[in-house]
């Protein structure tokens, strides 16, 4: 009997610009290449050719630690040639546009951009203008969708699965793109999912992205499976969206008290930087509930896979390229 071909991951396209956008069939594939990849980061040589030859440039025009290191990780332990610029510094400051260093950049002659910017929008604004491939790392309120990537992957490796879980995501998802790249993501590939916030911090129509909304920390807490808490963001706030962090803690706070009070046993995630002692309590975030830590280790192989697979490699080859095999 004929062998069954082997079946063919769907491609991501040129950019990676959100959740949004994505079939099922792509998350998957994104997910399955950084599981593959995980093993690449604990051995004793951490690299692979298969973006060798290739330059990247982050361009990160907002404040980011986390996210810029992940993704300079990923480049380098898969071969590539990397230029970091910031606005600190860069031509920017002296009035020049995003596409004119972007374009300055490609005569240079790079392979991909790498963007985090303060306006919603940036990266789409990019991608349209120039050849080279553009991979959203947040802008502005609108999307970060490798975050929301390594959350789900997160989710996946200790649950099995994210088909009919129930998650809930907690805290300002007013100013949030983490959380409108999870919803996307969750719903996408059959999750349930829930907020939870004081009223000044949803969005007014956060219903209408098909989610359930509980006013009450405890409701969430005895629906959900999965917990994701998000940072106050309150740099980006000016005044009344709260009456102050210790209030906020004491209505909101995921306290070690409240989750031994649930019914089931929760995972807690955060995409950090935490404020601890307000939106979680330190005994939570550094307890046995807590997968933070592996977020933060699944973050380097989801951005390994995403350079991956935009710079034309295919998921079933990742295997081999894991071996240290060309793409």
């Amino acid at each position: 009997m004929a062998q069954a071909p082997e079946q063919t991951a769907p491609a991501l396209g040129k950019d990676l610009l959100g959740l949004e956008e994505l079939s099922r069939g792509q998350i998957l594939s994104i997910l399955d290449t950084a599981e593959r990849f995980k093993e690449i980061s604990v051995r004793p040589v951490k690299k692979v050719p298969a973006l060798r030859n290739r330059t990247i440039v982050n361009a990160f025009f907002e404040n980011s630690t986390r996210t810029r290191v992940s993704f300079e990780f990923a480049e380098k332990r898969m071969g590539a040639d990397t230029v970091s610029i910031s606005t600190s510094g860069s031509s920017v400051q002296k009035g020049e546009t995003l596409v004119d260093t972007a374009r300055n950049l490609e005569a240079m002659g790079i392979d991909m951009v790498v963007i985090r910017h303060s306006s919603s929008g940036s990266a789409r604004f990019l991608a349209e203008r120039i050849p080279s491939n553009v991979i959203n790392a947040g802008d502005g309120k609108h999307e970060h969708p490798t975050q929301g990537l390594l959350d789900l992957l997160t989710i996946r490796d200790h649950r099995g699965r994210i088909e009919g879980l129930k998650v809930c995501i907690v805290g300002d998802v007013l100013h949030s793109r983490v959380a409108r790249s999870n919803i996307h993501g969750l719903k996408r590939l059959g999750a349930q999912v829930a907020v939870c916030g004081p009223a000044t911090l949803l969005p007014a129509a956060v219903a209408e992205l098909g989610v359930t909304v509980f006013r009450r920390i405890e409701e969430a807490i005895e629906w959900a499976d999965v917990l994701n808490v998000l940072r106050l963001q309150l740099e980006r706030m000016k005044s009344g969206f709260i009456p102050s962090l210790r209030e906020y803690n004491r209505v909101f706070g995921v306290t070690r008290a409240r989750v031994e009070a649930g019914p089931r046993d929760l995972l807690i995630l955060h995409p950090g930087p935490m404020n601890r002692g307000v939106e979680i309590d330190s005994d939570v975030a550094d307890g046995p509930h807590s997968v933070i830590l592996q977020q933060v280790t699944n973050g380097v192989a989801v951005r390994m896979a995403v350079l991956y697979l935009l710079s034309g490699g295919r998921a079933e080859q990742a295997e081999a390229v894991k071996q240290g095999g060309d793409p």
